[in-house]
């Protein structure tokens, strides 16, 4: 390495924003959370879910579960079990997205004041996604890349609260509670389980932060 490369690699270590390991944490479930949503696992993912542990709260105790399940399912039948919960014949059992769960209807206010403000804050839907933004996978996406400055800086803990609070509290749990009771799900009950129990750890969270 050449002193020049020692230099610019040593202005770019100090350029890059301190995230504290908390923060890191909660962007690497959401992440974790938008990957496994966004569809059916492939034999590395359900790998690094297997590997997961957890202890003897009621979030270990669900990523343990799932960890398990991991370990014994195949590829083939969690793609079955994702189809029919998201995609079936016509539909899935189950909507993901934001307009239907607070209004009903696909592609209603809450998907446009969503666009409104990823144009805000600089989030573009990728060129090889064409489902509607507000789907869970994708809101998961973008607050795991809000926290950690994917695009940008990172989000200050306000921009995080306002955008979970107007785009992903009001339903969320809801939905990742639909998925722990739905009739097809099987290895996706722990995992929503996982899911639920976060999205009331964040809304506690910013809620706290707001007082």
């Amino acid at each position: 390495m050449t002193d020049k490369d020692q230099m610019t690699q040593t202005a770019q270590t100090a350029q890059a924003p301190h995230i504290a390991d908390e923060d890191r944490l909660r962007a690497d479930l959401y992440n974790y959370l938008g990957l496994m949503l966004s569809g059916p696992p492939d034999d590395m993912l359900l790998a690094q879910t297997a590997g997961l542990s957890g202890d003897d709260t009621e979030m270990g105790r669900a990523i343990g579960t799932l960890a398990k399940l991991a370990k014994v399912s195949k590829p083939k039948a969690v793609t079955s079990e994702y189809n029919k919960l998201f995609i079936g014949l016509g539909r899935g059992e189950l909507l993901p997205y934001a307009s239907y769960y607070l209004t009903g209807f696909l592609n209603e206010k809450p998907l446009a004041l969503l666009r409104q403000d990823m144009t805000r804050l600089g989030l573009e839907r990728a060129d090889t996604v064409f489902e509607p933004e507000d789907n869970i996978a994708s809101l998961m996406e973008m607050m795991g890349a809000m926290i950690v400055g994917r695009f940008g800086p990172p989000a200050a803990i306000e921009v995080q609260r306002a955008f979970f609070n107007k785009h992903i509290g009001p339903w969320a749990a809801h939905f990742f509670g639909d998925l722990e009771g739905a009739k097809n799900s099987v290895f996706y009950t722990p995992f929503g389980t996982v899911g639920r129990l976060f999205m009331l750890i964040e809304a506690e969270a910013f809620r706290m932060s707001g007082t």
